[in-house]
């Protein structure tokens, strides 16, 4: 497989920034859309009829999002993830991940709902796409309705695992934000229904991403309570750790049902081992999930301006890049944020 784009050297050393994390993972989100208005990204209120989502024509075209994928492979990524919103929704998703297939060896990943996976889950595998992450709250139909404010059904989330089951996309993982007062009780419903599934099932402590969602310390059910009620009924035992930067905190059923993930990135932050570079749908990077503002790809990928203009500017971003937002949060947290929705998760 190709790795490189012509014009760009292949001894290019791997980025490191000033905090020596390396480049590694790229978020890549493909639309600002979704067809959830999940409280803790999406509120309706604030995303009604009314709000502008990015126009069509600002969207990174596929052949775009290939050459920046060209340019940041030699720099170190061996990782991408699509994001949106909901990338299923992004007209032709399956031909880019074919387009960056051709010219990527490492892992290609997308986060999803999983409300059009039974449709796209084959086509996605056909044209290289290794796994899925789905995102599932609640096992119970009113509170999942009550948190993604749609008229989606789980059963209908539940069909789109299966769906990408089917189709190879493994290890599947299942992601659930905790919320104090709206969905702890989800916590075992969703562990009992997984836990011999061979999926991977991770609670992520509910966080403060972008500047709508209401958050507040209350609210959050801390990856100590959370680990205290999955051991009340299941008896765990920590994992090592898989690789340098790994979210989760990964624990095992001692009678080898399989495994559960906790992301603690709010009462445990890890930003001293993130190695996520975040583009948005538009072309914009960023160098953290809390970050402010982003440095524009867009015109440079659409002025034609050389590979070695474009990795100049991604190198200046990454060498400056010191954030740890999570770590300075009582600092930093009335500070302005980009939404979730638009930069991805």
């Amino acid at each position: 497989m190709k790795r490189y784009m012509a014009g760009m050297p292949a001894e290019v050393e791997p980025l490191v920034d000033a905090l020596q994390r390396p480049l590694r993972d790229l978020r890549l989100s493909v639309t600002d859309r979704c067809n959830f208005r999940c409280r803790y990204c999406m509120p309706r209120e604030q995303f009604e009829k009314q709000f502008k989502f990015l126009p069509r024509s600002d969207l990174l075209t596929f052949e775009e999002i290939v050459r920046l994928v060209d340019l940041l492979v030699p720099l170190g990524l061996d990782k991408i993830r699509l994001t949106g919103g909901e990338p299923l929704l992004r007209e032709s998703l399956p031909a880019l991940v074919a387009m960056t297939r051709e010219r990527f060896a490492g892992v290609m990943a997308l986060t999803t709902n999983g409300t059009r996976l039974q449709q796209l889950a084959a086509p996605l595998k056909s044209a290289g796409l290794d796994r899925v992450t789905v995102s599932l709250d609640a096992m119970d139909e009113p509170t999942f309705a009550q948190l993604t404010d749609s008229d989606t059904s789980v059963q209908e989330v539940l069909r789109g695992i299966d769906a990408a089951a089917q189709a190879g996309l493994a290890p599947i993982k299942v992601n659930c934000v905790v919320q104090r007062g709206v969905n702890e009780h989800a916590i075992l419903q969703l562990a009992r229904h997984f836990r011999s599934s061979g999926h991977t099932l991770r609670f992520i402590e509910y966080m403060d991403v972008g500047m709508t969602n209401g958050w507040s310390m209350q609210h959050v059910v801390s990856a100590a309570e959370i680990l205290e009620r999955l051991q009340a009924e299941f008896p765990l035992e920590p994992v090592s750790p898989g690789y340098r930067g790994e979210v989760a905190s990964r624990y095992r059923y001692t009678d080898g049902t399989g495994e559960v993930g906790i992301i603690a990135s709010v009462t445990q932050p890890f930003c001293r081992d993130c190695t996520r570079l975040r583009i948005s749908a538009d072309g914009r990077a960023f160098t953290c999930l809390y970050a402010g503002t982003g440095i524009d790809l867009r015109d440079a990928l659409r002025s034609q301006d050389s590979v070695e203009v474009l990795a100049a500017r991604v190198r200046a971003l990454w060498a400056a890049r010191r954030d740890r937002y999570s770590e300075e949060r009582n600092e930093r947290r009335y500070l302005p944020r980009v939404e979730m929705s638009y930069i991805g998760g």
